[in-house]
């Protein structure tokens, strides 16, 4: 999602009031608010994927998977993330201690996702992996704790593994039912793969 409008300053309390009451979500930058607007159907379906598989993986188990509406707090500054994974018993609108995090990237955000929230989540001593995904080309982007926040790199046909909650998943499940140039390729040669063998059987 994309933060569109500033304005004046206001205390942590004053804001986490307004959110309950507000239409629009907001995120809060040491005592600045910026409001949010809504998000590509690619987008929703990257966030909709991650969450349904983290869902399911951890149903019965400690840890809980959070959509867009829970935030997450960091020293005097709140965010939503797209899907985050807690493993502490949350109560309230907000959490400090997030286990895995993850945003889905476009043109507008991917700047401020890679940068600036990078460097406050990172700062969370329960985080131990930060996920970027993109939706206007296919790349999952995985940063973790165990290895100093070094990036690594998933592709189509490559099997992803969130080990903070011991999940895992290919990049083609995680990009299911997106419509982007590469996922439109892919999705072709796989047909033309998959017709081969009928054209030499005849």
């Amino acid at each position: 999602m994309t933060i569109v409008s500033k304005f004046s300053t206001i205390s942590e309390a004053e804001y986490l009031a307004g959110e309950q009451l507000s239409d629009i979500k907001h995120e809060y930058i040491d005592g600045h608010v910026y409001a949010m607007v809504g998000a590509h159907s690619n987008h929703n379906r990257l966030a909709g994927n991650i969450y349904t598989a983290f869902h399911v993986h951890l149903k019965a188990k400690p840890c809980q998977p959070y959509t867009s509406d829970m935030k997450v707090k960091t020293g005097s500054k709140y965010f939503y993330p797209d899907v985050m994974v807690d493993c502490t018993d949350v109560d309230g609108y907000f959490t400090e201690t997030p286990t895995l995090i993850v945003e889905v990237l476009s043109k507008s955000t991917r700047q401020h996702d890679k940068t600036f929230k990078r460097d406050q989540y990172i700062k969370i001593p329960t985080l131990q992996e930060y996920i970027l995904i993109e939706q206007d080309f296919v790349d999952v982007e995985i940063q973790r704790r165990s290895n100093g926040w070094q990036s690594e790199h998933f592709y189509l046909d490559d099997v992803v593994t969130f080990e903070s909650i011991e999940l895992q998943t290919t990049v083609s499940a995680i990009y299911d039912r997106v419509k982007n140039e590469d996922m439109l390729e892919w999705q072709a040669q796989k047909a033309e793969q998959s017709a081969e063998p009928e054209q030499l059987s005849e």
